[in-house]
């Protein structure tokens, strides 16, 4: 090895000037040439004559001696050995680093023996057995995949094929949706090695998961209210059909675009979708005008079955109240009847004269001067005249005739007749004297 390094030898003077190994002096050059740098010939046949003294060769400097064809000496078996050792150690060496690869962050290496399956190496600085027994494929399974469907860039480049799907109801719909995706960890090697090609098998997944909700759905609930369970069923649907295929798939995202009916039957159904809304409008106005009805005519009607139910119980009430009275009255009536018959009378004549409009004087033993508290009677009348009116109301209240006006205050001369009592008309009270 010191050899080695010595025959080769970048700080060497002797490069490109006849000296093999360094230990010989250099040549005389030509006079006339200078001190410049060696020409590149003169540099490539110093290189050959050193790799040849490293197999045992020795050059003679233009040196043509007898037996010695070109001025080199053939090489002797040991240098020979070592030669051959060196490039040995040196071309395995080279093949041996070949193994080394790197592999960077969010990718894997899936490494092959004879073109089969290995082992999986993460991210990092790995080796393997160099080519051709061992391989590695590097595949990043951290990249977000994403491809489109039923359009290409923008809404207005429609695929139709794609795109056109029908429903239960037998109506078309023009859907447009964008599917993303990535690798599993563990699923590099089944998206190399288990499916011919990965990404188109994820598309017509896509599409099949798709064409299949659809078809089990109407046009109202897929254009509607039903974007979101769509999706989500497609999601389901194709990671299902992705993991039976062993495709190493993960589906992270089905994004609905835009679904409408076809261009040719747009106008068609706009009017469609208008009567429609009128149809809920309307169903939505009578069930208003239902609500606000409905209570309050249940309510009427519990107002009036309670008033009736009021009603009779204060009849029974009332019934029975007078039965029991009249009960009572004709027990004690049976014990005195003389006694009965006048308490009777007496009740009787007090509540009718209680309720009377006339007042009757007797001035057989008075003077002609009477004093009556008119403010009061008048007062008096007026209360029993409005509860009067408020006890019947169909019935025409009682007016008193009119009073004259007293002479001096409240004193009313009143014409005395023997043997007779005068009477005057005042209002619902008596005032004896």
């Amino acid at each position: 090895m010191p050899r080695i390094i010595k025959l080769f030898n970048l700080n060497d003077p002797g490069w490109g000037r006849g000296n093999n190994n360094g230990s010989e002096p250099p040549p005389k050059r030509p006079q006339g040439s200078g001190d410049g740098p060696p020409d590149l010939d003169e540099v490539w046949r110093d290189f050959n004559n050193r790799i040849g003294s490293l197999f045992g060769r020795k050059g003679g400097g233009g040196n043509n001696r007898p037996g010695n064809r070109g001025g080199m000496t053939p090489p002797s078996p040991r240098g020979a050995r070592i030669g051959l050792g060196v490039v040995a150690l040196v071309a395995a060496g080279i093949w041996l680093a070949s193994g080394f690869y790197i592999v960077q962050e969010g990718q894997v290496a899936v490494v092959t023996q004879f073109g089969k399956y290995k082992s999986t190496s993460q991210a990092g600085f790995q080796w393997r057995l160099p080519y051709p027994i061992q391989s590695q494929e590097i595949v990043n399974v951290s990249q977000l995949r994403t491809f489109e469907v039923g359009f290409r860039g923008g809404s207005r480049n429609k695929v139709l094929p794609e795109a056109l799907m029908l429903t239960t109801d037998e109506n078309i719909v023009d859907m447009q949706f964008v599917v993303q995706y990535r690798l599993r960890a563990d699923g590099a090697p089944d998206y190399l090695f288990m499916t011919r090609d990965p990404d188109e098998s994820v598309r017509q997944a896509s599409e099949t998961a798709m064409r299949e909700v659809v078809g089990k759905q109407s046009m109202d609930f897929v254009l509607y209210e039903g974007r979101t369970a769509v999706a989500s069923q497609v999601q389901t649907l194709m990671q299902q059909i992705l993991d039976r295929y062993q495709t190493g798939v993960q589906v992270s995202t089905v994004a609905i675009q835009n679904v409408q009916p076809p261009e040719q039957v747009q106008a068609a159904f706009d009017d469609a979708v208008k009567a429609g809304q009128d149809r809920e409008r309307q169903i939505n106005e009578g069930q208003a005008y239902a609500n606000q009805v409905v209570p309050l005519a249940s309510g009427q009607a519990s107002r009036m079955t309670e008033q009736a139910e009021g009603y009779k119980a204060k009849v029974v009430g009332d019934a029975q109240g007078n039965t029991s009275r009249f009960t009572s009255i004709l027990g004690e009536y049976e014990k005195a009847p003389a006694v009965m018959r006048q308490r009777m009378y007496l009740e009787s004549m007090q509540d009718i004269f209680t309720r009377a409009s006339k007042v009757m004087v007797d001035t057989k033993s008075n003077n002609n001067m009477l004093y009556l508290p008119l403010d009061k009677i008048m007062h008096l009348a007026a209360q029993d005249a409005s509860k009067s009116s408020v006890g019947n109301p169909g019935s025409p209240a009682l007016v008193s005739p009119p009073i004259q006006p007293p002479l001096r205050g409240n004193a009313v001369p009143v014409p005395q007749s023997s043997g007779s009592s005068n009477s005057n008309t005042l209002p619902r009270d008596r005032t004896s004297r």
